[in-house]
Formats: structure tokens, C-alpha cells, sequence
């Protein structure tokens, strides 16, 4: 029995996944999932052996709630005294982290600092910190960057046409999230494709509540869609994506918005939440345009569209596209979104089997292309993974 475990929190803005890795040979012990966190519908599935059991949030279905049940799991199982240090995700790391670090007062205050870039992931991320340093004192604690993964970008991909002087002084420019996705995905799916990495043109698409889509060239990201926060780029759950700055200055001078409450709008009352008007969870708009929601059918419609986008005017950053690949939780899941999506790429040489599309779902993976068309895959990411190694790497 190994007492050389990791445990991984990886908090998104509407999740948690949670997992207890054993660091001698990556194998996860206990996992979890919070999903829908922040909403009346908040569960949390525990998974132990293959046996999952399921609870609900009611009354705490926030973050560290999640996180607490979690941690009163480890107990139940005899795996909390064994723990011997954790990773967590972080969503934002600025310009001063470019790639992994050990959590003390210092960094935490950067991460803190933070916050305006991310104000959805980083709270998040950070009161994962401060329960582990609560439940586990004087365990390390390793910080594992999204925005790292990106900071390959050309100058021409990562810089705003802005005026130089705030560029400067404030840091400002794209940095990209869900790097710790990419660094998975891509070499996963160089090795399922059969070549080097660093041969490859891909262009992969994480989905999610949050979501984004990164171009990948020789290994290495050379554009992403999102920004200096992850609030640009695609039609997400709740935020809206790429969107006129001057919408700022209209909606405070004409309906009575300040700053804060426009930038609050944009972040957890826009997307595909504030097309339907009734969730920002892909899952219940499927089924609801099934049954006819006009606003749900909108909000998907809208979403694919501008997904449809990224990934033709990525291939412009790639020189070309070898494979596309789809990940993260709809990227995973969501054969509507693939299908709706795809069927916009055909001129650039990609077409979906139906049936191979419709079959792949929930953890399944696969190449779901027709024949004759261009690699469309559907790889399962691991971030947890991701961040069990670099813990490993840096408690060593």
C-alpha cells in the first residue's frame, strides 16, 4: 500500500474534479466530480473502484462545499492521512509564471491579484488552496498554470493593437487558457495519429462550460481564442465570447450599468444563459430546442456557429490543419455541438460519420471522421494527470 499519494483539485468555474493519484504509477485511487456547482441542481459523484455514488449540494454547492465533501470522502476511506501533497489548477498566473510552482504566501497573493483576469476560475482555484492548507498543514501545495502552455505564441498572435505604454504597464496582451488540457491532449493525439508531435497541425477544441480553441503547431501553441481574461473568444455557458468593447461604454451611459455590473453581465449572465434565458448547461438546451425552446435553439445555433469560426481562422495559424480534435466536458459528450459544428468545415476537407459521432460519448474515444475526410478525434482529457506529474516533479 503506497502512502505516496497526490491529490489533485482541479476547480473550474461551474466544477470540480477532484482525484487521488498514486505517484509511483499514475493510478487514480478515488475520484470525483461536482457538477453544475453554483445552482440549485449541484451534485457531486464520488467514484471508487469502479462504484459510484452520487450526492447532492443542497445548501452548499459552491466550491468548498465540493470540496469539504470531498475531503470528508478521503477520510471515510482511510486515503487522507496518506496523502503527501497537492496540485491544484490554476486558471491565471500573469506574466510573472510560466510554468509550475510551489504554493507559498507569495505566489498566493499573485493569484489573488489575479482575480480581475479570471473572476470566475481563480476564487475558485483559490479556495481549493486554502482548503487543502486547512486539511493537510504543511503538505506542499503546487500551483499549475493553464496560461503557461501559451506563452510559445508568436508576438503577432499574443500582442493587442493597443497603445504601447498600456501594454506595458499593465501587462497587457493575450495569454490563453486550458493550457493544462492542451499538454495532454496534443501529445495523445500525435501518438494515436501515429506521428511526432512536432510534425503536426492541429487545432483543438476544449468545451466546456468554459471553452476555447487553441492552434497547435510542432508541439507547440501558436494562437488560442482566448485572451487577457478567459472571457474572449467562443460563446460559453455564461460568458459571452468575443463581443464589441464599445458594448461597455453604451451600457453604462444608456442603461444605467456601471463597470462592475456590465463586466458581471458579460461573465455569469451572457453565453449560452443569456441567449436562452434558461441555463447555461448545454445538456438541458439540447434537450429543450428538442421540444421546441426557441431560445435554446438560438444559444446552440450561436455557439456552433462562432465554434465553427475559430477553428477555420485557426488554420490560418497552423499553415493548415492535420487533425481536429475535440475534448472537455461537451467536446466530449455533445455529438449535437461536433455534428452542428463540422458540418460548417466541410470546405476545409471535414465531414462527420454519423453513427461513429453519435456512439461517442461519455469517455468513449475515437476518430468520428467519414471516410475521406480529414482526422475529426475525440480524445478524453486528463488534466488531473497533468497536474499529478508536475505536483511529483516539484514535492519531490
Amino acid at each position: 500500500m503506497s502512502n505516496q499519494l497526490i491529490l489533485v483539485l482541479n476547480c473550474g468555474s461551474s466544477s470540480l474534479k477532484g482525484a487521488v493519484i498514486d505517484r509511483k504509477n499514475g493510478k487514480v485511487l478515488l475520484s470525483c466530480l461536482g457538477e453544475r456547482l453554483g445552482t440549485p441542481e449541484a451534485v457531486i459523484t464520488f467514484n471508487k473502484d469502479g462504484n459510484k455514488r452520487q450526492a447532492p449540494l443542497t445548501g452548499r454547492n459552491c466550491h468548498a462545499g465540493a470540496v469539504g465533501m470531498l475531503l470528508n470522502e478521503l477520510e471515510k476511506h482511510g486515503l487522507h492521512d496518506r496523502i503527501k501533497a497537492i496540485g491544484h489548477r490554476i486558471a491565471h498566473g500573469g506574466e510573472k509564471y510560466h510554468e509550475s510552482v510551489l504554493i507559498d504566501q507569495d505566489v498566493l497573493d499573485e493569484l489573488k491579484a489575479c482575480i480581475p483576469l479570471a473572476p470566475l476560475h481563480n476564487p475558485a482555484n483559490i479556495s481549493g488552496i486554502l482548503a487543502a492548507q486547512e486539511h493537510f498543514p504543511g503538505l506542499p501545495n503546487v500551483g499549475v498554470m493553464d496560461t503557461s502552455f501559451h506563452q510559445t505564441m508568436p508576438e503577432r498572435a499574443y500582442t493587442y493593437a493597443v497603445p504601447r505604454e498600456l501594454r506595458k504597464k499593465y501587462a497587457f496582451r493575450r495569454y490563453g487558457f486550458h493550457g493544462t488540457s492542451m499538454r495532454y491532449v496534443a501529445p495523445e493525439a500525435a501518438r494515436i495519429l501515429g506521428k511526432p508531435l512536432e510534425d503536426l497541425r492541429m487545432i483543438v477544441a476544449h468545451l466546456g462550460n468554459g471553452a476555447s480553441i487553441t492552434a497547435i503547431r510542432n508541439g507547440k501553441s501558436v494562437d488560442t481564442s482566448m485572451g487577457f481574461t478567459p472571457i474572449e473568444g467562443l460563446v460559453m455557458g455564461t460568458r459571452c465570447g468575443d463581443i464589441d468593447p464599445g458594448v461597455y461604454s453604451y451600457l453604462t451611459s444608456h442603461a444605467g450599468l456601471d463597470v462592475a455590473q456590465v463586466d458581471e453581465m458579460l461573465n455569469k449572465k451572457s453565453g449560452l444563459l443569456g441567449i436562452s434565458e434558461l441555463s447555461n448547461d448545454c445538456r438541458t438546451l439540447e434537450i429543450a430546442a428538442d421540444e421546441g425552446h426557441e431560445g435554446a435553439r438560438l444559444a446552440l445555433e450561436v455557439m456552433t456557429y462562432r465554434l465553427a469560426k475559430y477553428i477555420a481562422s485557426m488554420s490560418v495559424a497552423c499553415g493548415g490543419i492535420d487533425a481536429l480534435v475535440f475534448t472537455g466536458g461537451i467536446g466530449e459528450n455533445s455529438s449535437l455541438v461536433r455534428e452542428k459544428a463540422v458540418e460548417l468545415l466541410g470546405f476545409l476537407g471535414f465531414k462527420l460519420d454519423p453513427q461513429k459521432n453519435h456512439e461517442t460519448f461519455r469517455g468513449k474515444e475515437g476518430n468520428i471522421a467519414a471516410v475521406g475526410s480529414k482526422p475529426v478525434w475525440v480524445i478524453a482529457t486528463n488534466e488531473e494527470l497533468m497536474i499529478a506529474r508536475d505536483t511529483d516533479a516539484l514535492s519531490a
